[in-house]
């Protein structure tokens, strides 16, 4: 009888631990779906707002390429060269209050996220006239790059017709930014498809029907970025977001040092990966038969540019969601967020990775017939897969290194990945070794991105999550003030 009790009674506890483990299975699932929906939340709209902004460049590269070559060329340099520039500092600035915004908006201090961003408009508005040289100077600084001299003086006339568009970004990146820190993107995708639709109108009338020109192709492009930026302040400043928003206040000349010091890590942590890839270019332009290896880079750099908008807005997502939470004093949730972003933007990589592989040459289809380029561009599709991949995973590790204000660090393994480790084992293996454009992309693959990506992934698994979010809330109470009353 003793027995068949013994078996009763493990045979209860057999099925109360299989209860309890399906509850923990059916709680484990249940938690990764609703962290799914709120990364969503802000993944989906980011990538839309930033597929929008990136289809300007390519109307706007389309309508100059119907003017002439020199025309394009222009258009491709001062946007590339020029502003590109200028737009990955001014965005890796902006990328500071990313942090502030999103630690405060989780701390519940709604009424900083206002004042952190005209601090950042401040502070951008500032370093936009620092930058102005860039604009000014653009033709002898092309001709000393080795552009020809009939590119680099138009290149240089239509740069001096794009400083607008380079005001536009000191306020458009914290508007963006303060408006993704509280989950409001969608107002972000509805305004940048109005611009799209404005550059692309705006465009037709100035070349076609105004005859301006490159000149109009430019204006079309600041008055469609402009159309952006104040659609998204009217949206902020007339009530819609009334907790955020209470109006212009003296408090944003405050703690500019402090903030200044925030932001120039942020710029440099974005800016040395920017500028990393196009010094790949500028390094395959150096090669025997350049012209082919460059057309070849090309299309597989613009590849990579359209599918970059994926993990760029996973970037904006897990920083959101990291700072939310430490903000909040949820330390494991934020945990939990990085784990969720980094695992769903690994499985979107390894799915791009194999649908690259199975493409092949027909990517280079879309943009050219030339059978040389062709054959090339299939000859580096395993590179090209592989960059993507990795490209898929390393922003949101330094997404969450945004959202937790260590971007001093992640400048620092920028700067020694990229630019110690990655740029001489790409010249190693390129001429060195003469392995041409593959050598250098496999160099700069391994030494650069790969290393950079397991350096952030190591740091991240090494986070001390509960005094990162100690950090959060000392970083909130010193940074904002209680809002008066009375």
């Amino acid at each position: 009888m003793g027995s068949v009790d013994t078996d009763s009674e493990r045979n209860q506890a057999l099925y109360l631990q299989d209860q309890h483990d399906q509850e923990n299975k059916d709680d484990l699932a249940s938690r990764i779906w609703v962290e799914t929906k709120k990364l969503w939340q802000t993944a989906g709209p980011a990538m839309f707002s930033l597929m929008a902004m990136f289809s300007m460049n390519i109307i706007t590269q389309s309508f100059a390429g119907h003017l002439g070559g020199v025309e394009l060329a222009a258009i491709s340099i001062s946007n590339t060269v020029i502003v590109g520039f200028n737009y990955g500092l001014l965005l890796g600035m902006a990328s500071a209050l990313e942090t502030l915004c999103g630690q405060a908006y989780g701390a519940e201090r709604y009424h900083m996220l206002g004042i952190y961003m005209q601090r950042s408009w401040v502070v951008l508005f500032l370093c936009c006239f620092m930058l102005l040289p860039f604009y000014v100077f653009a033709t002898p600084l092309l001709k000393r790059l080795g552009q020809a001299d009939e590119v680099a003086k138009m290149a240089g006339a239509v740069a001096l017709w794009l400083i607008p568009l380079h005001f536009s970004f000191a306020f458009l990146f914290p508007l963006r930014t303060f408006l993704q820190s509280q989950q409001k993107n969608q107002v972000t995708a509805w305004v940048s498809l109005v611009s799209l639709g404005i550059n692309a109108l705006t465009s037709w009338l100035f070349v076609y029907e105004l005859h301006f020109g490159v000149v109009g192709v430019a204006i079309a492009l600041d008055i469609s970025w402009w159309a952006l930026t104040l659609g998204l302040f009217v949206y902020c400043s007339c009530g819609r977001c009334p907790s955020t928003w209470t109006g212009f206040s003296v408090q944003a000349f405050s703690g500019l040092w402090e903030f200044v010091k925030l932001s120039v890590a942020s710029g440099v942590m974005l800016c040395l990966e920017n500028w990393y890839y196009r010094i790949l270019i500028i390094m395959t332009g150096h090669l025997k038969n350049s012209t082919l290896a460059v057309d070849a880079l090309s299309v597989c750099m613009a590849t990579i540019g359209w599918e970059l908008m994926i993990p760029l807005a996973f970037f904006a997502a897990a920083g959101v969601r990291v700072s939310n939470e430490l903000g909040a004093g949820n330390s494991k949730a934020a945990k939990f967020a990085t784990m969720v972003s980094v695992a769903q933007t690994t499985i979107t990589g390894l799915v791009l990775c194999v649908l690259i592989m199975l493409l092949k040459n027909k990517i280079a289809l879309a943009f050219t017939s030339d059978a040389d380029v062709i054959h090339e561009v299939d000859s580096l599709s395993p590179l090209l897969a592989i960059s993507i991949l990795l490209n898929n995973v390393q922003p949101v590790l330094s997404g969450v290194a945004v959202g937790s204000g260590s971007q001093a660090k992640i400048a620092y393994v920028n700067l020694g990945c990229y630019y110690i480790i990655g740029l001489p084992l790409g010249f190693l293996m390129g001429w060195v070794f003469k392995l041409g454009i593959k050598g250098i992309w496999c160099g700069m693959i391994l030494g650069g991105t790969f290393t950079q990506t397991v350096t952030l992934a190591i740091i991240t698994m090494k986070f001390n999550w509960d005094k990162e979010a100690e950090k959060a809330r000392n970083r909130v109470d010193k940074w904002s003030k209680p809002r008066p009353t009375g």
